[in-house]
């Protein structure tokens, strides 16, 4: 069989019995300093199934006890696969229209990518070193040909461990991945959505909590078949550009993909060749969007520090920042803070009385985004190392500035990376700076629906 990037799988979503406004809930790393959220989705699923039950929220990964958490999440997928909780769509991709809190409706396609072209590292295959063929007396010159699949930001090794830990216990995985294809001539997704209605309908219903909606159509036979050929000829035309591109780039899950990958390569070793070929771990299973479908946005992760000194910390960073960059574009920060001062402010600062926050104007220079972004992560980085603190990532900015009004708290809101410079980054520095963009708002988020067996 033809090995493809992205091909369909045995999907399992839960029964029709079960109400699958309660089986779907937001990825795990949002709302992660806001457990208000989770508790109220806690109270509205009780004890109906749920993916709630088969994840670890963010929010809470300081105060759980990993190793008891991983086996009942465990626990409960074996649970609903013997009680038949679980029915299977067989060799099959689900085109997914999902309706945002804007009302925009985002085109996505699940199925499984094989792990094997994929690369994490921010590196591209080959190294330029020249062999000889010494029989027919040829040159070989590698080519720098990036795989097919690449990280869009830098992965944090730290972050991995413990989401191996839960793959190697689980027999299901449960995507909350988005990856991108930059697909102008629109190719691969959006043909099914002219023909949405003519599809099986797998499921229909509003997402808690704000989310929207979401609706699922099953794709199989030759329908399948046009997406993947699609695929490959988007692939040959991406390797032929100068430099080449990869056919695609991670938007959401970073970790996770990776965190599968590096399982992947560790069970590999005990297998044959055979066994690899089939072994179910070798995929994963995610949501494949265009980048340049209307509805998808990227929107800034912001940063928030907290239990430092709010005055010595803005200070330090206004300073860090206009000293170390230079040249290029200039992007404006905004450092805001709670106003626990009686000045008036002497024209650097400016008040807002109703939220009583402070917010300090930073100007700096750089040639990119992603230069601005890694500038801000290193003094961060280092500020934390030798002063102490923590930072947390945020998506929305009106949850920075619910935050920041918080002692000894400082938000941090960061400019939005944009399409063109997505592809441009990642193709010639390899990965942007770690947090550095969100596929849209926190609530516009992947829930968590579809489920795969891979053990």
């Amino acid at each position: 069989m033809k090995k493809e990037v992205f091909r369909p799988a045995d999907i399992l979503l839960p029964t029709e019995d079960i109400l699958p406004e309660l089986w779907s809930v937001i990825a795990c790393d949002q709302f992660t300093s806001e457990r208000d959220y989770w508790e109220r989705v806690k109270r509205e699923i009780g004890e109906s199934p749920s993916t709630l039950n088969m994840i670890i929220p963010e929010a809470y990964l300081e105060d759980i006890d990993e190793e008891s958490k991983i086996k009942k999440i465990a626990e409960f997928m074996e649970e609903y696969i013997n009680q038949g909780k679980l029915r299977e769509i067989k060799d099959s991709f689900i085109y997914v229209e999902r309706e945002q809190s804007d009302g925009k409706v985002r085109k996505g396609l699940v199925g499984v990518v094989d792990l094997e072209e994929y690369d994490f590292s921010g590196s591209k295959t080959g190294d330029g070193s020249l062999s000889c063929c010494e029989g027919v007396r040829l040159r070989c010159v590698p080519c720098l040909t990036p795989a097919a699949i690449l990280a869009s930001e830098g992965t944090v090794l730290d972050r991995l461990p413990s989401r191996i830990r839960v793959r190697k216990a689980a027999s299901l995985e449960l995507p909350h991945i988005m990856t991108f294809i930059a697909d102008v001539d629109e190719t691969v997704i959006e043909p099914l959505a002219k023909k949405a209605d003519a599809l099986p309908l797998l499921y229909d219903f509003e997402l808690m909590e704000g989310g929207g909606h979401l609706k699922g159509m099953q794709v199989s036979g030759n329908d399948a078949e046009n997406i993947m050929t699609a695929l490959n000829a988007l692939h040959e035309k991406n390797k032929m550009q100068n430099p080449p591109q990869c056919l695609m780039i991670m938007g959401d899950g970073n970790h996770s993909l990776a965190a599968a990958k590096s399982y992947w390569d560790e069970i590999k070793q005990n297998l044959s060749a055979s066994e690899q070929e089939s072994h179910p771990a070798r995929y994963a299973l995610l949501e494949v969007n265009n980048l340049y479908d209307p509805a998808i946005s990227f929107e800034a992760i912001h940063r928030v520090v907290f239990d430092v000194s709010v005055e010595k910390f803005v200070s330090a960073l206004s300073n860090a920042l206009t000293k170390t960059i230079d040249g290029g574009n200039e992007y404006s920060l905004q450092v805001i803070s709670s106003d626990n001062s009686d000045k008036t402010g002497d024209g650097s600062l400016s008040y807002s009385s109703a939220a009583r926050l402070r917010c300090v104007p930073c100007l700096v220079k750089a040639s990119s985004t992603s230069e601005l972004i890694t500038k801000v992560q290193e003094f961060l980085d280092d500020y934390i190392d030798k002063k102490g603190g923590k930072i947390d990532y945020i998506h929305d900015e009106d949850v920075v500035r619910k935050l920041a009004k918080e002692k000894n708290c400082v938000g941090i809101l960061l400019p939005t990376v944009s399409k063109p410079e997505f592809f441009k980054t990642v193709s010639a520095n390899g990965v942007f700076p770690r947090k550095s963009f969100s596929v849209g708002h926190a609530r516009d988020k992947r829930y968590y629906m579809e489920c795969r067996k891979i053990i």
